[in-house]
């Protein structure tokens, strides 16, 4: 963004709290542009401030960096925010204006006030472009119906869905039958045969196509070679389709540390994760398998009455249903079902939610985190770098299915990691495409 010639060229950003719960950081990304904090934030921001989620984690340091940013100044005056590279920034009162949100929407709430200090902005700097950045849609709506105008926090959104829905699978045809045929007899061959030119993606797969066969492959980039990928069984579970083996084949290469896995319900994303992590238990110390709580109309688990494991059996019931799916493809004779039943007892199989995992240090570990969807940025981040020696780390969910109300599609932090670390030697990605659940599922998915 160029910078602005004059005073009246610069913008005043007025920030929600969705946005430094988002980003602590988020002041420092407005260029020369000045931003401002009602203090109606830093009063919900108070109460965020205690607790081991990321945004506790993101309320106390945005706390933190306010404090230092402001050292000797008075923060409801003008502060510069970085010398003269950045605007500057003010946290700004309850001020009194000619329209009150609180009596226009019949309500006095938070939301509201915040809506209050941009109105009074607009008033008082009628020569500058007084914006509301919010992560909350509604308030951002709210916004336009008083004539402010209203941004989401646009800052590491991924711009180019389609860019990250193509990664990973290409079809390519017109491939001469004898490079087919070789490849069937070989298992692998050098990727200029097949590539030629083409820029060469680490850990993509491919599906070949001649006018007489097909074979579906990988491009390893460690040796430079086009491998045939055959399916195979993982703990008794088999793929049912092209994608489904390309997932599990990254699931099961041990060069890959970093899979994940997009695609609607049903089309076997945790099953897979679960049914590869069973089958390479050995190589593990441990399997942890967590997921992200989104709470019953945002309210916090503690309103919910009983025990901790009591709070939390419906949030992870849909992977015990996935590892009791899996345990049902054996008698319960067969000492593949009773190696599960004794993996949970003796906790080396380890079902929890991802509150519980942050930091510890992740070593030696298969560590399968579902609904990633509904995770931020950050804690895709702060999950990654806890990986330790010999850890495998999967990410599964849909990145249209977002269950938390300051993500969408391009914001969250599954999207988000497949946008960054695709290309990178230690990464896969596969889209499953196929429900497999059922056709009654299909139908759902499809039609409805």
């Amino acid at each position: 963004m160029p910078r602005a010639k004059t005073d009246k060229d610069r913008k005043i950003f007025v920030l929600d709290t969705s946005v430094i719960l988002y980003a602590h950081n988020s002041i420092m990304n407005f260029a020369e542009h000045d931003v401002v904090i009602p203090i109606t934030v830093l009063e919900e921001l108070d109460q965020f401030k205690k607790g081991n989620d990321t945004k506790n984690f993101e309320a106390r340091e945005f706390i933190r960096l306010l404090d230092t940013l402001s050292k000797d100044h008075m923060i409801h005056n003008w502060t510069p925010l970085n010398g003269k590279t950045k605007g500057n920034f003010k946290v700004l009162m309850n001020p009194e204006t000619a329209i009150n949100a609180n009596m226009i929407f019949g309500e006095e709430k938070n939301d509201h006030k915040i809506l209050n200090a941009a109105l009074h902005l607009k008033q008082k700097e009628t020569d500058r472009k007084v914006i509301l950045v919010s992560k909350d849609i509604n308030l951002r709506l709210k916004a336009k119906s008083l004539e402010i105008h209203a941004e989401d926090y646009e800052t590491g959104k991924i711009k180019n869905l389609s860019e990250i829905e193509n990664t990973g699978k290409f079809v390519m045809e017109g491939i001469a039958p004898e490079i087919i045929n070789d490849l069937y007899d070989h298992h692998s061959i050098e990727a200029k045969h097949v590539l030629g030119t083409r820029k060469r993606k680490s850990n993509a797969f491919y599906i070949l196509k001649s006018e007489k066969n097909s074979i579906l492959s990988y491009y390893n980039s460690e040796d430079n070679t086009i491998e045939r990928v055959d399916k195979r069984l993982a703990y008794n579970i088999k793929p049912k389709n092209a994608e489904q083996t390309f997932a599990l084949h990254a699931i099961l290469n041990p060069r890959i540390k970093l899979v994940s896995i997009q695609g609607v319900a049903g089309t076997g994303k945790t099953l897979l994760a679960l049914a590869g992590a069973l089958e390479q238990r050995r190589d593990y110390k441990q399997i942890f398998l967590a997921r992200p709580i989104v709470p019953l109309s945002n309210k916090d688990i503690g309103f919910l009455p009983g025990d901790i494991k009591s709070k939390l059996n419906p949030y992870m019931e849909p992977l015990w249903d996935n590892l009791k799916f899996i345990q049902n493809q054996f008698k319960e004779s067969d000492k593949e079902y009773q190696k599960i039943t004794e993996l949970v007892n003796q906790e080396k199989l380890v079902i929890q939610p991802l509150a519980y995992i942050r930091g510890r240090s992740l070593s030696n570990i298969f560590f399968i985190i579902d609904e990633a969807q509904n995770l931020t940025p950050h804690e895709i981040k702060t999950i990654i770098s806890r990986a330790g020696e010999n850890t495998k780390i999967i990410f599964t969910g849909d990145i249209f299915q977002i269950d938390t109300p300051y993500l969408d599609s391009q914001s969250n932090g599954l999207s988000y990691l497949i946008d960054r670390v695709k290309d990178h030697p230690l990464y896969a990605h596969i889209k499953l495409e196929k429900g497999e659940r059922s056709e009654l599922a299909n139908l759902a998915n499809e039609l409805l």
